[in-house]
């Protein structure tokens, strides 16, 4: 799996996703712990992997690109929305000082959890909810790792001043992926990155 690993940097950096801190992430964590057994073979290839309940696990240039644009220097607090495999948690815990994803689907963050834990990522930690305005505090980042058809309720109000916000939003299949800074006047910078497919976001009706 080392060799294999070695591989999917080559191949990221042919794509020319050249950012350091990402690139040595992503060499360290053991995609293939975060997928099923069965599935194993596939897991440094850049395909997205099915991890059950109607979810799947993004691909490595996917997961490198939304990482890039969060532009992590080590201090900051995270926030991801959708932990899935817990894969991009564990990469975030690696770029970040720490960090706190939401999982809706109880089984997955519960698995996530467990692999955190025997990888000893004890700066991340995985919350079984989908009302992340229920989270204390604010975050220097705020990662989304699903597609919403819109911004979500107050998610913004999550971003310190400073900060910034990395979200697909769209209908259908295609998703824009917006990255929102605010700046420390309290006004926000909207940009879109490029487009990309990912399962749509999915909160319960008494979440924002």
């Amino acid at each position: 799996m080392e060799h294999a690993r070695r591989g999917m940097i080559q191949d990221l950096i042919e794509r020319g996703l050249v950012c350091g801190p990402v690139l040595e992430s992503m060499s360290r964590v053991p995609r293939h712990l975060f997928v099923s057994e069965a599935l194993r073979f596939n897991a440094y290839r850049d395909n997205s992997i099915p991890i059950g309940h109607g979810q799947t696990a993004s691909k490595p240039s996917i997961i490198a690109r939304m990482l890039q644009a969060l532009m992590l220097t080590g201090r900051e607090r995270v926030l991801e929305v959708g932990t899935g495999s817990g894969y991009q948690t564990a990469l975030l815990a690696e770029l970040a000082a720490s960090v706190v994803s939401v999982e809706r689907v109880k089984e997955l963050s519960i698995r996530a959890r467990q692999t955190l834990i025997r990888l000893n990522y004890t700066n991340a930690k995985v919350i079984n909810t989908d009302d992340f305005m229920g989270l204390e505090g604010s975050f220097d980042a705020v990662i989304v790792s699903a597609g919403a058809e819109s911004l979500p309720e107050g998610i913004l109000s999550k971003v310190r001043d400073g900060g910034v916000l990395v979200i697909p939003l769209g209908r259908g299949d295609g998703h824009s992926i917006r990255r929102f800074t605010k700046r420390d006047s309290g006004e926000i910078l909207e940009e879109e990155l490029w487009r990309a497919t990912f399962v749509p976001l999915i909160m319960s009706p008494s979440s924002p």
